[in-house]
This record gives C-alpha cells, structure tokens and sequence, in this order.
C-alpha cells in the first residue's frame, strides 16, 4: 500500500511541475477542458531469443554436399548450439602443422577437429585432445559399435580420445574372370591366408594374358607401413608378417621392381591387365571404371585381406582446451552417430563408420562398392597402424628396417627387434 501511495504521489508532482512550467500541450488541456487519455500500462519486454553457442569444427575441404548437410542439419536441429566450419587445404601435412600451431600455444580456436588417423597417438600424448571414455559411456556409446580399424587408431595408453569421421581401408581386387569360382569364394568370404594367397598368385600369374600374381606396396613411404600392418593383423606378430612380405617379394609372382611400387604402379599396373592380384584402396575401382582401363568392372572382384585391411581415412576429435566442451560433445555425438554417419554417407559416398549402418539400404545403393560381399567383410575387419605419441619416427623406423629387410641388407631379427622399438 505505501508503494502505490509513493507512486502516486509521484505522478501528483509530474503533473504539478507541469503546470507550472507552462508547457504548451498541459495548456491547450486546460483550454479545451479535454481529458487526457490514460496513459496505457507498459508492456512487459519481450525477451529477446537467447544467443547460440558458436562451435567451431576444423576440417578439411569437401567436394560433397555431405559437410554442408551435415551441419546445416545439426544446427536447425539445435536451440543451443551452433557449428560454424572452418575449412581447411586437402593437403593433409600442411593440416597438421596448422592445427599443431594452433593447439601447441593452447589455444581454444577450434572446438571439434577432424583428425587423420595416424595423428591421433601424436596429439594425445601432447594433451591437446579430450579423453572420451566416460562421454562415450553417458552416451551409450561402446566401441564395439563403431568401425575397429578407426576405434584403435584413436585409442591411446587405454583411453579413447577419437571417434570416426570415415575411414579407408585396405582391399584386395581380384580377376574374376581369370580365378575360378571356388578359389574366389574362399577369397571373398575371407577364409584364406597369405600362404593361400601367395599359391594363387603363382597359379595364375600368366593367365588371361597378365604377366604377374601380386602386387602390392612395398616401397619406401607411408604404403609400406599399411602393408606391414596388415601382414602383421595389426603387428601382433611381426616376425610372420615380415616372413609372409619376403616370401612375396622374392617369387616370380610379383613385378620384379616390386620395392618401387606405389598406389599408382600398383593400380597402373591391374588396370592395364597385368597383374591378378592388387592390393590398394577403394579408390582403384574408380580407375577401374574409367575408360582407359583394359580391365573393365564386370572382370574385378573385391576381397578382404587375410590378418585384416588398414584403415585409413579421418577421425573426429575434441579441444582439450574447448570453452564449448558440452556443445562440441553434442555435436560429435550426431557427427559420428547413426543420422550422421547415413548422411555422410549417402550425400558424400563416405563409408559409415557406425557398423549397423552396414546393412542400410540407403547407403549400400549409394556406394556401388557394397555390392562385392568381399567388401562389406572387409569393413568388419579393420586394423590400425602404430599408435604412437611420435608417430612420424615410428613410420619412419618401420619404412626403413622393413625395406632393408625385404631387399635383402638385414636379417630379420635385427628387423622385428626395430620395427618392435618403433612400435614403442
């Protein structure tokens, strides 16, 4: 009652001053007798929409419309948050060294980064990456769900710090119209070994007017140390692994400059009718489908390789020194999660890295490669390369020992002892 009694008073002193002063409006009132309107009650201020938190996600260049709809389908979902993209070159060294600027002087510029897969050892031990274990487990995520191969790559000292973005992987192609029907079966159901292999690469080396069984890489780069995980399952056993490369490269069933091959020899020389055997990644088969190629798509076959096919491709990380964390969580979790993985998927030709997603219909009719049952085996058994806090040196130490290893300049103890080194 006294604080409508001191409004009011109030409101009795405005309109005396007013008076006084004379004030042209209080006095053409006063003339024409007219009573002033009621003044009307403010109205409550409506308020304002609460701004979005920005999440800033690192990433490289796409030619797709997979990223564009991926956030764009993120953030209409979203009251909260907001995914802005901060592209990066497609030049994946020149990534790394922007990213390790950045993260190296603590910076939280970025909130969610996609992260190559060999990089993840190297970025978790320096502490600039987010452990997810206990994230994972709030949201029901196990890693069993999720692509092997993409899974270990980002799991360091027994804590997982990445999820998968997509991965790449290894394949073994193979002449359908050249091996026969029961050796393809064992081939396609993965029920081989490199000894089985390397039979059938002597067999039918020179048939259908080819002139080698196998190739593979074997040169002195990144390739080789794909290739020695694979032959190794995942360097469980080093030893065997090696043994199995060196039996290869000294046979007639392999290009004699086999030490020199690359990608590009290795796909040149399958497409051009040469070689029965290929190992190499997903990209062949669109070299395969192209013009040039003597080889034509109804002639190839995909296969999964004995001990496990590299992953290769890109992993989804979060800024230890995030100020969204919460936010950059949320995102991660639709990114790599079932809606996500079938955009990226079906809007890029991205493959899943959700296992379930395997089976959809959707994205097997989006990728012409989910028709080979050889395949879709092969996603299943993914393995990684060296998860290292120093990555660089132990490709490095892998590249070099194997290679003097398979040409003939060290014994292989001295090899396995090294490469073992490296792995530590």
């Amino acid at each position: 009652m006294k604080k409508w009694l001191s409004i009011f008073a109030a409101m009795a002193m405005v309109v005396s001053s007013v008076g006084c002063a004379g004030n042209g409006a209080a006095k053409v009132a006063v003339e024409t007798k007219e009573e002033a309107p009621a003044a009307e009650a403010p109205k409550a201020e409506e308020a304002a929409p609460a701004e979005k938190t920005k999440i800033k996600f690192a990433v490289q260049a796409d030619s797709t419309p997979a990223l564009e709809t991926l956030i764009s389908t993120f953030n209409s979902s979203q009251d909260k948050y907001t995914v802005e993209i901060v592209e990066f070159t497609n030049d994946s060294g020149q990534m790394h060294d922007q990213l390790i600027t950045s993260l190296s002087s603590g910076s939280s510029e970025y909130d969610v980064m996609s992260l190559d897969v060999v990089w993840a050892g190297e970025f978790a031990a320096a502490g600039y990456i987010e452990a997810l274990d206990m994230l994972m487990d709030e949201a029901g995520f196990k890693a069993e769900d999720f692509n092997a191969g993409s899974m270990a790559s980002g799991n360091y000292q027994g804590k997982q710090y990445t999820l998968p973005y997509f991965p790449d992987l290894g394949l073994l192609y193979f002449r359908t119209d050249i091996v026969s029907k029961e050796d393809a079966a064992k081939l396609e159901g993965g029920a081989y070994t490199y000894d089985d292999l390397y039979a059938m690469a002597g067999k039918y080396a020179g048939q259908g007017g080819t002139e080698t069984g196998y190739v593979f890489q074997s040169k002195q780069y990144e390739g080789l140390t794909c290739n020695v995980a694979e032959f190794t399952g995942g360097y469980k056993d080093v030893k065997a692994g090696l043994e199995a490369m060196q039996k290869f490269v000294t046979s007639k069933a392999v290009p004699k400059d086999i030490l020199n091959y690359d990608e590009g020899a290795t796909h040149t020389s399958f497409t051009e009718g040469k070689s029965v055997f290929a190992r190499n990644w997903p990209y062949q088969y669109g070299v395969i489908k192209g013009e040039e190629s003597k080889v034509k798509p109804e002639q190839v076959a995909i296969a999964p390789l004995p001990k496990g096919d590299v992953v290769g491709g890109w992993l989804l990380s979060m800024n230890k020194k995030s100020a969204n964390a919460e936010g950059a969580w949320e995102f991660m979790k639709f990114i790599a999660g079932e809606e996500g993985q079938k955009i990226n998927s079906t809007k890029g030709g991205y493959l899943p890295g959700v296992n379930k997603l395997l089976a959809d219909e959707e994205i097997k009719a989006s990728n012409e490669l989910f028709k080979f049952p050889g395949f879709q085996k092969a996603l299943q058994a993914t393995v990684a390369r060296p998860v290292s806090g120093e990555y660089a040196k132990a490709t490095d130490a892998v590249q070099v020992n194997v290679h003097k290893y398979l040409s003939g300049s060290q014994d292989i103890d001295t090899t396995v002892k090294a490469v073992e080194e490296a792995l530590k």
